[in-house]
């Protein structure tokens, strides 16, 4: 999901990209968890240093400029992330609508985006899923993107185990430069 911002005036144009992506992140049946599933589950690491690094790596060699790791993004995904284990879902909608929990987390932004996946053992297995989606893949090449947070949720009584989410954004704005979103 990516929303773009533009402003005219004291009046501010929502454009939503993507609005179809759930399609994208479609669930795909896995196996009931295991008593091999669920070591397998306890093994699963993140290190968003080792994510920051991939997608610049990815976004390099596209020639995109590098993200950051941001605190407010990363405790975004976290949030997300538990509440898709929670639900036990792999939604876009489940922690709140998107521009709601950007809001929520301080994020002011004329550019944002999330990626989410489910049932990935690794942050390999998650790139390649992220990058074999069309809209997935155009979240991680967007070049107006400068910052970026990322984080899993596990629970093997959940349908998928674990849960993953990427937040990214463009660069902060002033709040008084701030784009209203309306409702959505």
């Amino acid at each position: 999901m990516t929303i773009r911002l533009f402003a005219r005036g004291r009046f501010a144009l929502v454009a939503l990209a993507g609005a179809l992506l759930l399609a994208a992140c479609g669930e795909v049946p896995l196996a009931p968890i295991d008593s091999r599933l669920a070591r397998r589950l306890d093994n699963v690491r993140l290190d968003p240093g080792a994510a920051e690094s991939a997608i610049n790596a990815y976004r390099s060699s596209r020639s995109l400029k590098p993200l950051r790791l941001d605190p407010a993004l990363t405790a975004m995904a976290q949030r997300q992330a538990d509440a898709m284990v929670a639900g036990d879902a792999l939604s876009h909608g489940v922690g709140g609508p998107f521009p709601t929990r950007l809001a929520a987390a301080g994020i002011v932004t004329t550019e944002a985006g999330e990626n989410l996946g489910a049932g990935y053992f690794s942050l390999d297995e998650a790139m390649t899923g992220w990058r074999g989606s069309a809209e997935h893949d155009a979240n991680l090449r967007m070049p107006g993107f400068t910052r970026m947070g990322v984080a899993i949720a596990k629970s093997p009584n959940t349908h998928y185990g674990v849960y993953w989410a990427l937040e990214l954004a463009a660069d902060q704005q002033r709040p008084s430069d701030a784009l209203r979103t309306g409702g959505f």
